[in-house]
């Protein structure tokens, strides 16, 4: 850059913009007029030279004739842009004075957007010019290009998507799969009113510094996925209990024995006597006599579930529930007890870790309940255990009244037989032994419980439609949804909820 008479002169980027300016705005149809300036065409065009004036929006004057025909065309000298005093920052802006005419060297500004210029000067096709300090105008297609010097702003983004489409999704037109709705929420109680206990465990038991290993858990969570079935097991205290601060009497095992498909599942409940003060440790220990029996002939009793060994099965585990039991009435005598202050009703379910197996087998000594869900309609499928009632009758079991020679009978006097002091006392009647297989299908639900569960279940027909709905589903709930749906209460049930229940896929 060089400096003549106190102005520099040279390119710069002022010059450049001066230059496309000039070049956009010549026309090859006539030389414009020598007094046709740029100063005189911006002022007559924005009225002013002040860029804090307000525009004129008086239309601009017709300009002069660009030339006579036939004059050959002679371009204007390029006139040379004002420069500010050498002494002045380049980044200090400068406002020129307020004076209503502007001087002969005054400093020009850019025009503004709502500048057009003179209908004269029309831009060349297919060049559109970009003016300082704005964003260049998107093409149109094939419609003609905008005038020179006007801009229009591009129209706001949308605040919200159409209804059809949506960020990062399907466009406009397309359809979209929508999930399937979730299961009912589980709710808190059945019935027309809630239960008078509070829902949330209120009272511990009390606890002896000796015996701690003796202690029973509120509640008792757990599950497993073998095979073609997933397993879900809870054990509640009931309100009851939970008021009172006594222990759970209902006990909980599950255990696996093996490994690979020859495994074997067995998910142990058992209930002490509700009168009994150690109820809680006869039916650990009935659980914990089962599981060591089941798992000493886990090999055998799987051979026999594949191989569907109906009678072998029912003998034998027969056998080993008797024998569990017997344990009990033993160690009762042990403790100097009565058989029946420490013994325990007892549940089983058999479960194999063969895929291509879906026999599950039930046993166990005692009241509770075993369902089915199929098709979302609960099935009572306990199995049914004869018992001999009511008075003899003739040919059936009652003594003839007379002999093969014709003699009478003496009258029954209903007078009771001493006992033999030789004989011991007889047994205790003992509760009858329950078995039964089932074949699973797809889709099955399959509910073993001790009687708190099974009796609200039974009586309460607004509990098993509400876990006919959330559990029909075929994706078996979680833990925690598990557990809620076990502790739906109904008023005048608050007995311990022992629940095992087992999807099959």
């Amino acid at each position: 850059m060089s400096q003549q008479g106190g102005r520099p002169t040279g390119p710069g980027p002022e010059d450049d913009w001066w230059g496309q300016l000039y070049d956009d705005a010549s026309d090859d149809t006539g030389p414009a007029p020598a007094s046709d300036s740029l100063d005189d065409r911006f002022a007559s065009a924005s009225g002013t030279l002040h860029p804090d004036a307000p525009p004129d929006r008086t239309p601009p004057a017709a300009p002069p004739p660009r030339g006579v025909p036939g004059t050959p065309a002679v371009p204007a000298p390029r006139p040379t842009p004002a420069r500010m005093p050498e002494d002045t920052p380049p980044s200090a802006p400068t406002t020129p004075p307020r004076t209503p005419a502007a001087p002969p060297h005054a400093t020009i500004t850019p025009p503004r957007a709502n500048w057009e210029p003179p209908p004269s000067a029309p831009t060349p096709p297919g060049h559109a010019p970009t003016l300082p300090n704005e964003p260049p105008s998107a093409p149109s297609g094939p419609t003609a290009a905008p005038a020179y010097g006007s801009w229009t702003p591009a129209a706001p983004a949308p605040a919200d998507p159409p209804a059809d489409e949506s960020p990062g999704g399907t466009g406009a037109g397309e359809s979209r799969l929508e999930p399937l709705p979730p299961p009912p929420a589980s709710r808190a109680y059945v019935g027309s009113r809630p239960p008078t206990y509070d829902p949330e465990p209120t009272a511990l038991p009390a606890a002896d510094p000796d015996t701690l290993d003796a202690l029973v858990p509120d509640t008792v969570l757990d599950g497993a996925r073998y095979g073609a079935c997933t397993l879900r097991a809870a054990s509640v205290r009931g309100d009851s209990a939970r008021y009172r601060g006594e222990p759970r009497r209902d006990a909980l095992l599950t255990a696996r024995f093996g490994t690979g498909e020859r495994a074997l599942v067995l998910v142990a409940l058992a209930t002490g006597v509700r009168t009994a003060p150690g109820a809680h440790r006869a039916a650990a220990d009935a659980c914990r006599r089962i599981g060591a029996a089941v798992g000493r002939s886990h090999e055998r009793l799987a051979d026999d579930i594949r191989a569907a060994r109906r009678g072998d099965l029912k003998s034998g585990l027969h056998r080993l529930t008797d024998r569990s039991l017997g344990r009990l009435r033993a160690d009762a005598a042990e403790q100097g007890l009565a058989p029946d202050d420490y013994a325990a009703t007892l549940r089983c379910l058999l479960l194999s870790a063969d895929p291509e197996c879906r026999t599950r087998v039930f046993f166990g000594v005692g009241p509770g309940g075993l369902f089915r869900l199929r098709d979302g309609e609960w099935q009572d499928i306990e199995p049914e255990v004869a018992e001999i009632k009511g008075e003899p009758v003739l040919g059936f079991g009652s003594p003839p009244h007379e002999t093969p020679d014709g003699d009478r009978l003496t009258m029954d006097l209903n007078i009771p037989t001493p006992p033999s002091p030789y004989e011991p006392a007889p047994a205790p009647p003992r509760e009858p032994f329950r078995f039964r297989t089932s074949v699973a299908r797809p889709g099955d639900v399959l509910l073993m419980c001790g009687t708190g569960f099974a009796e609200p279940l039974r009586g309460e027909p607004g509990l098993r439609d509400h876990l006919a709905d959330r559990w029909s589903d075929p994706e078996p709930p979680g833990l925690t949804a598990y557990l809620a749906d076990t502790q739906v209460r109904v008023k005048g049930y608050a007995d311990d909820r022992t629940a095992v229940a087992v999807w099959e896929a």
